[in-house]
């Protein structure tokens, strides 16, 4: 036996005393000693030493007992995996703790007790003194028990704690990554509990989870006791908040998404343990904290990730009873942070199928298989190598069959439950949070997973073709002209945002307005003036905001604002909509509003539909989404782009008609660019310049007003080219106009990335920038810097 301490304040701990009481608790003891004053809070308590767990594992006879029956086993076979591991735990909390660590708890948690308001309440956690390394994450692997009252409870849970060291995924889990059973010793951590029952809690990263995009903070949250997000048994809600501008005291959150939040884990009826209770729609379709909160959790997020200098995997809750924030757990972040940085894998699918379910995408990659339906954890020995898993949730006790799946479904869980820090960890793609996978799919159905789409995850009919492109950015050459990218897909953004730019040159306000809002302007203006069904989809759709215009502005910020944190401080033009009337015919209530054109593409679009009496107030919806992002919340690398303009008086009334909307072109460095897409665009060029700060030309259009065709037709689809001489007549005309006029000229047609030889044609003309779709990125800029 050692003379060593058994018990220890968390205030007495730091990050040097890892070896002593594992990464997690020596965690909350290195944040009560540091961050406390920087307005971190972290709930007291105290901790077991790993002297103490290998004292009483030597008091009650059990460390050779337990070392010769794990040596002896083979961990692959999941069932024999699972009967060693249940009798090691029974073993060890049916052992008595030894005399002197059983008084040692006694007299913390009487320390504890005397400073409590009422009756005091505890977690009691695990933290395995291996755990939360760089390499390693031992997360979610040992038990936690919340709401424990009453010293002989904790005694119990302690020795629960403790058992939890020879889970059968704790087990598998050291055996794969090389630590010797007897290596890894557990501390328990005994910390005061925070009425998050009555508020909420959840998780934070200080970097992306599936790009690795370092400059925000993302946030998860819902009601009720953590375990329940930690779990993946609910689907959370989800904020990011941009670092440098909560570092300029400016509006942060850059894009806020409703959880579903059907449930929540609250104190039990006879005031001790936990139970499940369902939530009441109304509550389900509010955000479960503030932007307040969501700004004060980021904030403190930051000031620990600065302390720890690494990215961090944080737990937070929020009191009901006292209404403050409070850190729960923090350790280092084990998957981006270990990814090269060098190097970029894409995956992309070459065909497309029926979509089966969709979720949360995770892994930003493709997996395809047979599709095992496992509905019960005694089924696990079912899954084979390359299976495709689809359950309800999983929990760390799913690890050792997890590892074998192509690809992980389930039904419920956001992306920060544990399938989906799992699925991360083995480099395996998830789609989580579908809600009836497991009815929608059935047993040896062929499938292919896709989590390389966006924020939303596929599941796709079939084995489809998929291609696998690894990108080294270690050594780009120099481009002889700025290479921009069309960026459409807010959800996107943070990880195109790896791929080498100079920033985006067309981000497309249609996109956001289709996949973000769904919702026709005049439909949420005339709210509720509406009739009852399409009044009723309209609050279904605007669920979580003050109301249905307040949705729009924000929803369109929020699009806006991710696209334009990701790609800070480069700029990034904004095209303001561009919806043909067929096109917003198609949103929710556009039938109502939009007239029928024989040919739309030619018709109410662009300025004009600006400028007509019956659109203008749902283009000042737009402006007022500007407004915000450039204003309120600082990002003034968003610079605006006016589409199809007919006439140079049309051009200058847009400008007018923003600057009555304080959209001024010039004040707080605002650029106003015009899309050169009309052959009067061309033709009058010197006007058009006297009222914009340059052309970014759109060789779409541009090709089919000079050719006369139709570019929708199948027919004439042939014909279409950019690189025809006319076509290029006019490109060169505009080019040499902006640089006469000593104004920006840039390119954000498709020709480019179509066509390598057109992008080096249009560098030899002088051309400022050229914007491609991310696909084509790597390779025109390799192309390019050669030339």
């Amino acid at each position: 036996m050692s003379n060593q301490p058994y018990v220890l304040a968390f205030e007495q701990l730091g990050i040097q005393d890892v070896p002593s009481v594992g990464g997690k608790n020596a965690s909350l003891g290195e944040m009560i000693q540091n961050l406390s004053h920087l307005g971190v809070r972290v709930p007291g308590g105290f901790a077991t030493t790993a002297q103490a767990f290998r004292d009483f594992l030597a008091h009650s006879h059990l460390t050779q007992r337990i070392n010769q029956t794990l040596q002896a086993l083979d961990v692959s076979d999941v069932t024999a995996l699972s009967q060693v591991g249940k009798q090691i735990r029974q073993w060890v909390v049916e052992a008595p703790l030894q005399p002197a660590l059983e008084q040692a708890i006694r007299t913390a948690w009487q320390q504890m007790a005397a400073a409590s308001v009422g009756e005091l309440s505890v977690a009691v956690r695990s933290s395995a003194t291996a755990e939360d390394l760089p390499d390693a994450s031992f997360a979610g692997q040992q038990e936690t028990y919340l709401n424990v009252v009453g010293i002989d409870a904790v005694l119990l849970k302690v020795r629960e704690v403790f058992a939890s060291l020879y889970n059968d995924r704790a087990i598998s889990y050291r055996v794969h990554h090389g630590f010797e059973h007897a290596d890894v010793a557990l501390s328990a951590g005994v910390q005061r509990m925070v009425r998050s029952d009555l508020a909420a809690s959840g998780v934070i990263f200080t970097i992306d989870t599936e790009s690795g995009f370092p400059d925000v903070v993302f946030i998860t949250s819902s009601y009720g006791l953590g375990e329940m997000v930690v779990q993946g048994a609910v689907n959370p809600d989800e904020f990011y908040v941009h670092k440098p501008l909560l570092a300029a005291n400016k509006f942060a959150v850059v894009r806020r998404s409703l959880g579903s939040k059907a449930r929540r884990m609250v104190y039990g009826k006879n005031g001790a343990d936990t139970h499940i209770e369902d939530i009441a729609p109304a509550e389900r379709n509010r955000f479960s904290i503030s932007d307040a909160d969501v700004l004060d959790l980021a904030r403190a997020a930051v000031t620990i990730e600065q302390h720890y200098g690494r990215p961090m995997d944080i737990e937070w809750a929020k009191d009901g009873q006292d209404g403050l924030l409070y850190i729960v757990q923090a350790r280092p972040e084990t998957v981006k942070a270990r990814a090269s940085k060098d190097m970029l894998r894409q995956y992309h699918l070459k065909q497309h199928s029926d979509v089966l379910v969709s979720g949360r995408a995770i892994g930003q990659r493709i997996g395809s298989g047979q599709v095992k339906v496992i509905l019960h954890a005694a089924e696990m020995s079912k899954v084979q190598a390359g299976d495709v898993l689809v359950t309800d949730m999983t929990d760390p006790d799913w690890e050792p069959v997890m590892k074998r799946a192509a690809a992980i479904v389930t039904n419920r869980g956001g992306r920060t439950c544990h399938a989906a820090i799992v699925a991360r960890e083995l480099g395996i793609p998830a789609v989580v949070g579908c809600g009836d996978a497991t009815e929608k799919l059935n047993n040896s159905q062929a499938v292919t997973v896709s989590c390389a789409e966006g924020d939303e995850g596929f599941v796709y009919a079939g084995l489809l073709e998929t291609e696998v492109r690894d990108i080294h950015l270690e050594a780009m050459p120099k481009a002889p002209v700025k290479i921009m990218m069309n960026v459409g897909n807010p959800e996107r953004a943070f990880d195109f945002a790896s791929l080498p730019n100079d920033g985006v040159g067309l981000a497309r306000l249609e996109f956001i307005i289709n996949r973000m809002i769904g919702i026709h302007p005049k439909a949420v203006l005339e709210y509720p003036a509406l009739p009852i069904e399409l009044k009723h989809t309209v609050e279904e759709m605007c669920a979580g905001y003050a109301d249905p215009v307040s949705f729009y502005v924000d929803r369109l910020t929020e699009g806006v604002a991710t696209i334009a944190a990701a790609f800070w401080p480069k700029p990034v033009i904004v095209r303001l909509s561009d919806f043909k009337s067929n096109e917003y015919a198609n949103l929710v209530g556009g039938e109502r509003y939009e007239p029928k054109e024989e040919n739309p593409m030619l018709g109410f679009r662009g300025a004009a539909r600006y400028l007509a009496p019956a659109f203008q107030d749902c283009f000042a919806l737009e402006c007022r989404a500007m407004k915000k992002v450039r204003e309120d919340m600082g990002l003034v690398n968003v610079e605006l782009m006016i589409p199809f303009v007919r006439t140079v008086e049309e051009g200058k009334g847009v400008i007018d008609l923003l600057a009555q909307h304080n959209l001024k072109r010039g004040e707080n460095g605002l650029r106003v660019i015009m899309m050169c897409e009309i052959p009067s665009n061309v033709i009058l060029a010197e006007e058009f310049l006297k009222h914009y700060d340059g052309f970014s030309i759109g060789s779409n259009d541009l090709t089919q007003l000079t050719l006369g065709l139709d570019r929708d037709s199948g027919l004439v689809a042939a014909a279409f080219d950019e690189r025809n001489a006319a076509v290029k007549a006019l490109l060169s005309q505009a080019i040499q106009a902006c640089r006469k006029a000593g104004k920006y000229v840039g390119i954000c047609g498709q020709g480019p990335s179509d066509h390598p030889d057109l992008a080096e044609w249009l560098v030899a003309q002088g051309i400022e920038s050229i914007s491609l779709n991310p696909d084509t990125v790597v390779e025109t800029w390799l192309r390019l810097a050669k030339v």
